[in-house]
This record gives C-alpha cells, sequence and structure tokens, in this order.
C-alpha cells in the first residue's frame, strides 16, 4: 500500500450538502470507507468497527484524537442522497464525514481509490444489492496511502494500527 497511487483529488458532497476535497483533509489522517447506506449487513458493521476503533484510540491518545477523520464516501449515488448519507453516517462516530455525488463522481473516484463496486440486479421488491471492495483504508496526512486497517479484527486491532501511525 505505502508508495502507490491510491487516492488523489475529487470533488463530492458531504452529508450536510458542501462540497469537500480530498485536500479539504490535509494534514489528518484519513480512514476512508466504501459502502452504501441501503446495504443490509456488511457497510454497517465496518462502519462501525471503524468508528468504535477511533473512539478507542481517541481514549488511549486524547493528544491525537483529532488528528484522524473518518470518511464514508458512497458507491451508490442513486439512493444516497446528502438526507440518506447524512441520516447513516449520524449512526455512528461524531465526526464521521459521509461523501457522495453524481454516479460518474462517485465511480471515478472508487476507480482513484482501487475500489471495485458493480451494481447487481434488482430483486422482486425492486431492491438492489452493490457488490464492492470492503476495506478501511489509513491515509497519512499528506494524503499518502498507508495500508489496510484490520476492520476484520475488531475495534481493538484498528485501535492498535491507529496508534502505530497516527503522530
Amino acid at each position: 500500500m505505502r508508495g502507490s497511487t491510491v487516492g488523489g483529488e475529487f470533488r463530492l458532497t458531504d452529508n450536510s450538502g458542501q462540497p469537500v476535497r480530498w485536500s479539504d483533509f490535509e494534514g489528518r489522517y484519513r480512514m476512508v470507507y466504501f459502502g452504501f447506506t441501503s446495504c443490509p449487513a456488511i457497510c454497517p458493521t465496518d462502519v462501525l468497527k471503524m468508528s468504535q476503533g477511533l473512539e478507542r484510540f481517541e481514549q488511549s491518545h486524547p493528544d491525537h484524537a483529532g488528528k484522524v477523520q473518518p470518511i464514508f464516501i458512497s458507491v451508490d449515488p442513486e439512493r444516497d442522497t446528502v438526507d440518506a448519507i447524512n441520516q447513516f453516517v449520524g449512526n455512528f462516530h461524531e465526526r464521521l464525514v459521509g461523501l457522495t455525488g453524481t454516479p460518474e463522481e462517485t465511480a471515478a473516484v472508487a476507480r482513484q481509490f482501487g475500489v471495485s463496486a458493480q451494481k447487481l440486479e434488482p430483486d422482486e421488491t425492486g431492491f438492489y444489492d452493490i457488490q464492492h471492495s470492503t476495506f478501511v483504508t489509513l491515509f497519512g496526512p499528506d494524503g499518502e496511502p498507508l495500508g489496510i486497517l484490520p476492520a476484520d479484527k475488531g475495534a481493538d486491532a484498528i485501535a492498535a494500527e491507529l496508534a502505530a501511525w497516527v503522530r
């Protein structure tokens, strides 16, 4: 991951309806997760672990608490309106920022960040799922990729990994 070209400048809309660029987070470590608010299980579980890991890190390293910005980026802009994103992120870490945009914008950002996402065929009720990459990437203060956080191992593992990186 280190030394890769994952990430980079973009312009999306945040959960309060304001335009946001990648460079707006400059100077902060960034925990980034791509998902969708209608996800039945995986996305909310991963975002919860990400949020709990950050909270544990903040408790054990209060002097570094504000140095990490959690970010959720939608891979489903058709359903993930600003309101939907705002409601979703409100269930997790108080500083979690949710980002959405047009289908073209979010697809371009996903590719730029090495994330795959594919809309699946709707079921008989019209609900469709999105098959996508499920990992939390940690980026450094200059926006450089540092590594994948171990969300599969839980909040304590995420907190420990943050403690190893955040200075």
